[in-house]
Parts: structure tokens; C-alpha cells; sequence
């Protein structure tokens, strides 16, 4: 039986994924046999009667003829899902505890409609497109509900854990094991999830090396030359972080002193940060993470920023629905980044990145759904034409000037040992420079690309 200091926990962290509240038994119980159906058909979830809106333990009374009435209709469900009501006593307030077990024999339904759990709410699958896509999901299990058998407590990224405590506004006295078992992180058989793997494991990809964000910028409108390569591991709160930092360093960000004296500077993106935001964690919590033949991937273009993942549109969303319903591969996921209050309202992210690309007064993003969901923004004009370039010139000289200096003091350097000393560029960049600087005349090959060296051309700084 639960007790009262996991329901204070999980209370204060309010509702998600895995939690439900109501302030009182409703009129309609079946609005409850609903929630139960629903986190019966993911990875289960509690149901608190006598908590409010506000995270608030009022207290509540249920009198044996609700609770007959909870029970007959939570009976509707079928296959049967085994859960119980009990009264808890929480500081001197009465409590309805319905705790519902992820379901082994899914899908279950409620008088001939699947319910899902999606984030915080609760979605009712009516179309028989969106039945047959949560079937075949069904049949194959998420992937992130498997077992990490090989996954352990000493995987964990204590800072990432610690930064999602705070996020997620649950108390840091409460301890590391209490806290993955109220999300639900665990199987049965008390293994980490795929999904607990992925979100707070330190190298998630040295258990699934397709778990990884690509950033490429590309020198130009087409994949031809690769001016920067960067691949990032680790927690998925951290691939979106380091994802954000490396295009603030690529784009323009121009700033806007709001008041006056120590008032803080605004940063205004070239194209809008929080649409950039919005479209890396909706590639991370709704790619497919069973395709291990790509990757996610943001893509920097002069005129464009392209971010994609594989796995296209659910066929549950129809074109008429898209932007507007949402339907996730990796609920589990999905709902740990709305406890980060880093996901808004569930499917109005297509609907703000089109308004905040029309306040920018730049087109409306472009997406395609294909086998690999991509949405497209394009960039600003002055800033492709103008600004980009000349950053991307003074950038390129400074670079070649390091590399020509490198190849004085040491002829000898491989390409993953300028990388590394210059730190900020991959060895496909730097194999690029050198391609260029080799056909502007500034160095020349001596001998065979295994055990020859770079001879810098004379007077090759006069320019």
C-alpha cells in the first residue's frame, strides 16, 4: 500500500504522466475508470481523490456507494485490470488512492474505445486508424518500456537527476529509488526502462549507439561541403542542451535592452529559439528508437535549419489532426520532459512554432512525415546573405590561419590531431580546410596521405 510521504512526493511534483488528481469522486464515475483504462493501456500510474488543481491535499470523503460505484464501472474494463480503492490518511485528510498496474494483456478497452495516456492527460482513440496504429504498437511494446537488464543505479547522471528534481519542483529530500519508482521507471522485475536509460543514464548510447543527436552545419544550400560535425551523447536533457548551444554559436542573435540600467538583455534568434526549442524535444521524445539506421539530426544550411528524426507521423494522426492531437512513440519520455515544464500544452507545439515563425515575420515552418519527420525552418534573408557569410568568413580565416600555424610547428599533424587541438571542429571540417587551403595554393601534399606531411607555401600571410 502506498503511503502518505510517496503521496506528499508525488503531489508536490503535481500530475503527469503517471499521476492523476481529482478534488472529489465525480458525478460520472466513469471519468475515473477512463484514467485507470488509460494508464492500464502504458506503463500505470495513481489516481489521488482528494487533491486539487493546485497540487493541494484537501482531503475527501468516499462513501461505500461511490466506491461500489468506482469498482462496477472499473469492472467495464476488459481485458480485467486488477486495482484497488484504499483511503489513506495524509496530515489528518483522507485520501482515494487507485493505484493502476501497466497492463500485460494490452490493449484494454472501455465500452469500445482504447484510452492512452499522453503527458498529463488522457486521449480517446475513435478512429480505427488510430486503434490499429496503438495495436501494432501494442504488439511490438514500446521501447522504452523494456528492460535494461545490463543498466544500474551507477548509470545514473546524478547532475541531470538533480537538475530535473529542481525542474520538476519534487522535493531533493526524496530519494533516488522513491523517485524512479513513482515515475514508473522500473519493470516488474525491478529493471531500469529503456526510457530511464535514455533520459538519466550517463551514456545512454553505449547501450544503443543509434541514441544520439547529429549536428552538422553545412557550408552553402546543399550537403555538398561539411564546415562542422558534432555528434552528442548522454541524457536526453543534455543532447537538447548541447543541441541549442551549438546552433546559438552558429546563428545570428541580435539583443534587445528592455528598460534601462542593469535591466537584462533579450536575445532575439534569427529564427525563433523557442520554435527551435519545441522541434529538438519533439524529435527526442517521438523518435523512433527501434531504427537503428539514423539518427536524430539538426541540419544547418545557409538559408535553412532542418531538424528530423526517424519514424515519421503515427498513422493515428491524420493530416486534418496533425498540429492539433498528439500521439507519442515514447509517452514515457515525453511526459518526463512536461515534468521539466520543457513540453507546453500536448499537441499545440506544430500550431506555436507556425506562430512564432509568423511573429519573426518569416515563413511558416515546413514539415514532412515520410519515414522520417522533418520540420523546416527557413532563415532569415540579410542574415543568409550578409550576416551569416561574413561571421562564417571571419570564422574561416581565423580557423585557417590556426590550421596554417599548426602545419609550421608540425608538418606532420593528422587531421584528427588538428581537430583536436582546435577543439571546436570535427575531421570532416578540418578535412574540408585543408581541401581548400591546398586548392588556394597556401599548402601542398609531400608524399602519400600515410606517411607524408604538409609543406606551408611561402608568404602565405602576406594576404
Amino acid at each position: 500500500m502506498i503511503t502518505p510521504n510517496v503521496i506528499k512526493d508525488i503531489v508536490q511534483s503535481g500530475e503527469g504522466f503517471n499521476a492523476e488528481f481529482k478534488r472529489s469522486v465525480p458525478s460520472k464515475v466513469k471519468e475515473i475508470s477512463e484514467q485507470v483504462c488509460a494508464f492500464a493501456n502504458a506503463a500505470g500510474g495513481v489516481i489521488f481523490i482528494g487533491v486539487d488543481d493546485n497540487n493541494n491535499i484537501i482531503g475527501t470523503h468516499i462513501e461505500n456507494k461511490q466506491r461500489s460505484a468506482i469498482q462496477d464501472s472499473i469492472s467495464d474494463i476488459t481485458p480485467q485490470v486488477q486495482c484497488t480503492i484504499e483511503v489513506v490518511e495524509v496530515d489528518g485528510k483522507a485520501v482515494g488512492v487507485i493505484e493502476v498496474p501497466s497492463g500485460k494483456n494490452k490493449p484494454y478497452v472501455l465500452s469500445g474505445a482504447i484510452y492512452v495516456r499522453v503527458g498529463a492527460n488522457s486521449q480517446k482513440l475513435t478512429t480505427a486508424e488510430q486503434m490499429r496504429d496503438f495495436f501494432q504498437q501494442s504488439a511490438k511494446i514500446y521501447f522504452e518500456e523494456i528492460a535494461c537488464k545490463d543498466f544500474g543505479i551507477d548509470n545514473i547522471d546524478n547532475d541531470v537527476l538533480q537538475q530535473f528534481k529542481t525542474l520538476a519542483s519534487i522535493n531533493t529530500t526524496t530519494n533516488h529509488e522513491q523517485i524512479f519508482s513513482n515515475l514508473r521507471l522500473y519493470t516488474e522485475s525491478k529493471y531500469f526502462k529503456n526510457g530511464a536509460v535514455l533520459f538519466f543514464g550517463q551514456k545512454p548510447e553505449s547501450f544503443f549507439e543509434h541514441a544520439i543527436i547529429r549536428c552538422v552545419a553545412f557550408d552553402g544550400n546543399d550537403k555538398r561541403f561539411i564546415t562542422d560535425d558534432k555528434i552528442f551523447g548522454g541524457p536526453l536533457y543534455l543532447q537538447y542542451e548541447q543541441s541549442m548551444q551549438w546552433l546559438r554559436q552558429k546563428i545570428s542573435i541580435r539583443y534587445d535592452i528592455e528598460g534601462q540600467g542593469s535591466a537584462p538583455r533579450k536575445e532575439i534568434w534569427e529564427v525563433p529559439e523557442v520554435a527551435l526549442k519545441e522541434a529538438i524535444i519533439n524529435c527526442l521524445s517521438h523518435r523512433d528508437y527501434y531504427e537503428k539506421g539514423a539518427a536524430t539530426t539538426v541540419e544547418l544550411f545557409y538559408n535553412r535549419i532542418e531538424i528530423s528524426n526517424p519514424g515519421g507521423l503515427l498513422s493515428a494522426i491524420s493530416k486534418e489532426e496533425f498540429g492539433k492531437k498528439s500521439l507519442s512513440r515514447n509517452p514515457l519520455i515525453f511526459g518526463l520532459f512536461a515534468r521539466m515544464h520543457l513540453v507546453e500544452q500536448i499537441g499545440s507545439g506544430i500550431e506555436r512554432m507556425k506562430s512564432l515563425m509568423n511573429e519573426a515575420k518569416l515563413p511558416e515552418p515546413q514539415f514532412s512525415t515520410d519515414g522520417m519527420f522533418c520540420v523546416r525552418f527557413s532563415r532569415a534573408k540579410k542574415t543568409t546573405q550578409k550576416t551569416t557569410q561574413k561571421t562564417t568568413q571571419k570564422t574561416t580565416q581565423k580557423t585557417t590561419q590556426k590550421i596554417i600555424s599548426l602545419l609550421k610547428e608540425n608538418p606532420e599533424m593528422t587531421r584528427k590531431e588538428i581537430a583536436a587541438f582546435l577543439g571546436n571542429m570535427s575531421e570532416a571540417g578540418v578535412k574540408y580546410q585543408l581541401t581548400k587551403l591546398k586548392k588556394q595554393g597556401k599548402i601542398k601534399r609531400v608524399g602519400p596521405d600515410k606517411g607524408g606531411y604538409w609543406e606551408v607555401v611561402e608568404n602565405t600571410f602576406k594576404n
